[in-house]
């Protein structure tokens, strides 16, 4: 049905499979011209796609560039939209953040006693519910742990459920809350280096992750979780942090759901805290409003940033190199890779390349990921039913995150479930999927090998056996077995499977 039809693309793909993937489902579905909203905006991305489809014959117009008109412009506007937090992170390097909150009438979050179950109605809930669903992570403030004590989960059925971030400069949190039980969700505290070493101890027994910060602001967070590879951030925190997240310049979108309600109260907090202005003329206008009665309610939503347009393109890192060697952070020697989107990002263990594995039985399985046949392998073997079922749903998991989340939790909740010689063979079960994945995708091993020459770094910041760590403290394992098997396709090497030290 699809050959010689037009297909309309808001986004120039991306192919973050490293193949081409989408470019090849274009041309082979027998599509002749395509319509593109706007240029992919990761620079090392950025009209790949629209050259090789090109390049294959098909017409390619561009909005904006081929494709001029009001209407085209108004188009590329809401190609621009519905884009954002990508843009966003590709333009400012902070994650696209969203704040929500839920007030009366009379502009109180809360009564003045602190009540606050339930300002807005059950339909506004649940659409705070689709928002975290479309969320990488959530963040609150300790005052919203301390009175409110949140599970902030998703409740949409399954599927995507966002980290929980809880930021506090003090520390003064209560040694028991719904944020501390992470067997479905993982919790990560921010906080100012040195706080409450003892109550971090704790927090870490129980599975809780706590990052330091020299200087605990919201720009230094969101900084640092971009790195980790965050895309889009809800905040649903009080007036002082929502204050100081606003005066920081990270917050991009605001959500506000305004229940057909009066409270009162002098004292009564507000969604907002004090932002240093006294004149209207300073007031903080909202860009691209929209309105819409959700139930009782109304939900008024805008940005407060304009989305970054795309021209003129960002310089790569080469080129901001060329202009100013001072603020190259990496040594050029060293290749990091860490997320999908990434140049290399296809190297992670996490990219969606399917890989088939012998059984034990002779015959070849499939998994979905690397990581998916990594977490699965820490119950294989193990004659308990409960292990057996985890490495099924471990292996029909949607997606490589699912899976290590899976992973990871039975292995905190039922350690009696690990097999015995885990530890001893996990990085020979890393390294058999690798070499797998390089061996199957030759656009991979081509990818693998123009890296002759350079160490690679895997640059998860909190994984310290896989990753390189935040600041260089990490085994990066991951890393180490990419440059084994760069080097045995090089033919430098004759090693086997078995992974030594030395070898590493």
């Amino acid at each position: 049905f699809s050959k010689g039809s037009t297909a309309y693309l808001n986004m120039e793909p991306g192919d973050c499979h490293g193949d081409q993937s989408a470019v090849s489902a274009l041309v082979q579905a027998g599509i002749t011209r395509v319509v593109v909203g706007i240029r992919h905006p990761l620079q090392h991305l950025h009209g790949n796609a629209i050259r090789s489809l090109r390049g294959q014959g098909l017409q390619v117009d561009v909005v904006g560039e081929d494709l001029k008109s009001k209407i085209m412009e108004e188009a590329r506007k809401s190609c621009l939209l519905v884009n954002a937090p990508l843009i966003h992170r590709a333009t400012s390097r902070v994650p696209f953040s969203v704040l929500k909150y839920a007030m009366t009438l009379d502009g109180k979050i809360a009564t003045t006693s602190g009540h606050a179950a339930w300002i807005s109605s059950k339909k506004s809930r649940n659409r705070v519910f689709e928002l975290r669903g479309r969320s990488d992570a959530i963040i609150v403030g300790g005052n919203t742990v301390r009175r409110d004590n949140p599970r902030l989960t998703a409740r949409h059925g399954g599927g995507h459920t966002p980290t929980r971030i809880v930021m506090t400069q003090t520390f003064n949190l209560p040694e028991e809350a719904n944020l501390w039980d992470i067997s479905d969700v993982s919790t990560i505290v921010v906080t100012q280096r040195g706080a409450r070493r003892s109550f971090q101890k704790l927090l870490a027994s129980k599975g809780v992750e706590v990052v330091e910060f020299d200087i605990l602001n919201p720009r230094e967070v969101m900084e640092y979780f971009h790195d980790r590879g965050y895309l889009s951030i809800l905040w649903e925190c009080g007036g002082t942090l929502t204050a100081s997240a606003i005066s920081s310049g990270v917050i991009h979108k605001v959500f506000a759901f305004v229940a057909p309600k009066i409270i009162g109260g002098k004292n009564a907090p507000s969604p907002v805290g004090e932002l240093g202005m006294v004149e209207m003329s300073q007031a903080l206008d909202l860009i691209d409003v929209c309105f819409e009665q959700v139930g009782p309610d109304m939900l008024i939503s805008g940005f407060l940033q304009p989305v970054p347009d795309l021209v003129p393109v960002i310089p790569s890192e080469d080129e901001t190199f060329a202009i100013d060697p001072s603020i190259t952070p990496y040594e050029s020697r060293i290749i990091f890779f860490y997320k999908t989107w990434d140049p290399y990002g296809a190297f992670s263990n996490f990219s969606p390349h399917p890989i088939q594995m012998p059984d034990g039985s002779g015959a070849y399985a499939t998994w979905s990921s690397v990581e998916h046949y990594y977490q699965a392998h820490k119950f294989v073997g193990v004659d308990e039913p409960v292990a057996k079922d985890c490495v099924e749903k471990i292996k029909s998991a949607k997606s490589p995150e699912e899976a290590a989340r899976m992973g990871r939790s039975m292995q905190k909740q039922r350690p009696d479930l690990v097999r015995s010689d885990w530890e001893d063979l996990k990085i020979d079960v890393m390294y058999r999927a690798l070499k797998c994945k390089f061996s199957i995708y030759p656009h991979l091993q081509s990818m693998l090998l123009s890296t002759a020459g350079s160490v690679l770094v895997e640059a998860s910041p909190h994984d310290l056996f896989w990753g390189g760590g935040r600041e260089g403290e990490g085994l990066n394992y991951l890393g180490r077995l990419l440059m084994l098997i760069r080097s045995e396709f090089l033919g430098e090497c004759s090693s086997t499977s078995e992974i030594t030290c030395e070898a590493l």
